[in-house]
């Protein structure tokens, strides 16, 4: 088995679980980064939509609100995107930390869903921005 994982040689048992709970709390932290990143996203898309039909509702004529939805849904994916990409920087160094000490770490499923979840991001903003 050793022959398999060189580093099971390398670090004794403690060491290798106390590594992998370390990298686990690291997949932990960018899911949860993921998750509010995707809320702020989809937040601000839904908004964006439910302003288009909320004026011929209320009789209110657009213009009228005091942040054009269109701006809100703006800043709310800009902000989604950007939070998005700060944490799989911070996840992508943490991950090269433990790399450093000689630990061999398995492809990030976290980092490969927020890869993912940027371009349904991207794409909330063009929409937004291009007015689809």
């Amino acid at each position: 088995m050793s022959e398999a994982n060189p580093a099971a040689t390398k670090f004794p048992t403690t060491d290798r679980l106390a590594f992998e709970r370390t990298r686990l709390a690291y997949e932990r932290t960018m899911m949860a980064w993921t998750r509010t990143s995707t809320a702020l996203i989809t937040f601000g898309f839904g908004m964006y939509k439910l302003f288009e039909v909320v004026p011929f509702v209320h009789g209110s004529k657009p213009g009228e609100h005091a942040v054009s939805p269109r701006a809100f849904a703006l800043v709310l994916a800009f902000i989604g995107n950007i939070a998005l990409l700060m944490a799989a920087i911070q996840h992508r160094m943490s991950l090269q930390a433990l790399r450093a000490q000689g630990v061999k770490i398995p492809y990030s499923a976290a980092a490969i869903l927020a890869g993912l979840l940027s371009i349904l991001g991207i794409g909330v903003l063009l929409v937004v921005l291009l007015r689809l």
